[in-house]
């Protein structure tokens, strides 16, 4: 079982998120310690913006790109590389102003490509990702479940379906900054969330 972790705060230390994405992987390897993991934090190696350069790159046949584009290519290829080689993936993922953070962002765009992680068919777009579990860890300042202002799950469902991910489970630590006593809740809403995950 090949598990990639992917850490998206902007904190290289000290990250809610990373936590409950570490407490996931924890609970994964407990049943199989040899489990390969890969891990990229999105602080300590941020990916590039998708901007006109990175298109220009991109969309340019690969015989025809300068130096420059080829390596900028190879930074997405490096990505995809790797969530294709995972069985599993587990996402660290902060609430920023009520969405995805940049970091996170950048790292879907990189991994998205037509042709490679999906593709368009007669009857519409296929995920080409599929066989795959994604574990999400949500860490939340305020407490957002199941309510309108949650645009975080609704747009992850929303992605990794499109690349063939269907089996997603959300772990949700809320509350986190609204006293010790809810952050130690929120923490126990994890690890249960965590258990049920695994039942």
């Amino acid at each position: 079982m090949n598990i990639l972790q992917i850490n998206a705060s902007a904190r290289r230390q000290g990250a809610n998120s990373s936590r409950v994405a570490d407490a996931i992987v924890a609970r994964l390897r407990s049943t199989d310690p040899a489990s390969p993991l890969t891990l990229r934090d999105l602080a300590i190696t941020p990916h590039p913006v998708l901007d006109e350069q990175a298109l220009a790159a991109l969309f340019a046949p690969a015989d025809q790109r300068t130096p420059a584009q080829a390596a900028r290519v190879a930074l997405d290829d490096a990505l995809i590389a790797e969530i294709q080689a995972a069985d599993v993936i587990v996402l660290g993922v902060p609430m920023y102003n009520f969405g995805v953070p940049a970091q996170l962002k950048n790292w879907i765009d990189a991994i998205a490509r037509n042709g490679v992680t999906f593709r368009y068919t007669e009857k519409g777009p296929e995920g080409m990702l599929k066989g795959k579990k994604a574990y999400i860890g949500l860490a939340r300042g305020g407490r957002y479940r199941g309510s309108e202002a949650d645009s975080q799950v609704p747009y992850l469902k929303t992605v990794l379906a499109f690349l063939g991910i269907t089996e997603l489970h959300f772990i949700y630590a809320e509350g986190l900054n609204m006293g010790a006593e809810a952050a130690q809740q929120g923490f126990a809403q994890a690890e249960a969330d965590i258990a049920a995950a695994f039942a």
